[in-house]
């Protein structure tokens, strides 16, 4: 699953115009990049904590609290990026921090 070009797309509110695109080299650095939209929301909420901690149900309920996640990732057998659903990207994520703990 390396090396595989990886879009997330997101709405973070009902309003359609908060629509965006993550584009990512590798499903790895687009699982980074959520960690990191997660970290930035969280340090934006809590300015004057400097480390902050949060386990795997918090970057759930962040995920979940957006209006819509999905990804689509490239897949070079057949020339065409296949859609992932955000329980997908919540499993992705979940493996992707296990890696990195260990």
């Amino acid at each position: 699953m390396a090396n595989k070009h990886t879009i997330i797309l997101m709405q973070t509110s009902p309003n359609k115009a908060s629509r965006t695109f993550m584009d990512y080299e590798s499903i790895s650095q687009a699982m980074d990049g959520i960690c990191g939209l997660y970290e930035r929301k969280l340090k934006e909420l809590n300015p004057a904590i400097r480390n902050i901690t949060y386990d795997i149900a918090d970057l759930y309920n962040f995920i979940d609290g957006l209006a819509d996640m999905s990804a689509l990732v490239y897949d070079h057998s057949i020339h065409a990026y296949l859609p992932y659903d955000r329980q997908w990207i919540k499993q992705r994520t979940f493996h992707h921090l296990k890696k990195l703990a260990h």
